[in-house]
């Protein structure tokens, strides 16, 4: 019985299509994780093992933004993607590749991060579903 209970709840949960609706936040983490390795392979890669890898994550990564814009506003995802890459990327360097610090970059990266949460904030469900249903939404 428990069982068809569990069942039961998944499979409203799904037909409210709030599963697909996080799924594309999810995609859009995936394609923002992703692109960390590839823009790095960019700058550091100098075997053909190399570029292969950083060619392989680009796809991967536009793969997982395709599917993002299945599920949420493609202008929503876009922004989201490339400001929360950017921010990491940034931050990266400075941590790890020993960039030049500057306040005024950490300031702006704030920003960056604060316009990602500010769009994932006020993206409507409405809107997502309209994108989902195929109804357009932006």
């Amino acid at each position: 019985m428990e069982g068809y209970v569990l069942y039961v709840m998944m499979r409203d949960y799904m037909f409210r299509g709030e599963f697909f609706q996080r799924l594309g936040w999810i995609y859009v983490l995936f394609a923002a994780i992703v692109e960390i390795f590839w823009v790095i392979g960019l700058k550091y890669s100098e075997t053909i093992f190399e570029w292969l890898g950083t060619t392989v994550a680009i796809i991967f990564s536009f793969y997982f933004i395709i599917k993002a814009c299945e599920q949420l506003p493609a202008g929503t995802v876009y922004a989201v993607f490339t400001g929360s890459g950017a921010a990491a990327i940034a931050i990266i360097d400075f941590t790890i590749f020993k960039a030049d610090f500057a306040l005024a970059k950490v300031l702006f990266i704030v920003l960056i991060i604060l316009g990602v949460v500010g769009l994932k904030m006020t993206t409507d469900e409405k809107t997502e579903k309209q994108v989902s249903q195929g109804q357009g939404g932006e």
